[in-house]
């Protein structure tokens, strides 16, 4: 599952999944109500298409369908992210670094750990 591409609305899912686990349509959709106004209907027909798609797995054993999570939150954003490098930011991923950096404040804990991680990479 290397090349997965969930719309926005399947991130949205994919979310809810992430933080609760394994849920309903109803619970989904209750916990997607909070935010947005979208119907029933529309979430568990973006959830066929998960499960179609393999972003979600479907236990049928009881009357009520539970849908878990078939891929990673970090898949997820490893795919995002490369989708934003090469098509945003034409492949260059030092320019999404500085942008990142410069449109948003990181905490001294979060430069510190970025710091960290550019001492790794240039030691290998």
């Amino acid at each position: 599952m290397s090349d997965i591409k969930p719309t926005e609305s399947e991130l949205e899912i994919l979310q809810v999944l992430w933080e609760k686990g394994p849920s309903t349509v109803r619970e989904v959709h209750e916990e997607l109500s909070k935010n947005k106004e979208s119907g029933y209907t529309t979430t568990l027909k973006i959830m066929q298409i998960m499960h179609e798609k393999g972003l979600v797995s479907r236990n049928t054993s009881a009357k009520t369908h539970v849908y878990s999570a078939e891929v990673s939150k970090q898949q997820a954003q490893k795919s995002a992210l490369n989708k934003i490098i090469d098509t945003v930011f034409t492949g260059s991923t030092a320019d999404l670094v500085i942008q990142a950096l410069g449109s948003h404040r990181a905490s001294k804990d979060e430069i510190d750990a970025i710091k960290d991680y550019l001492k790794q990479f240039e030691n290998k």
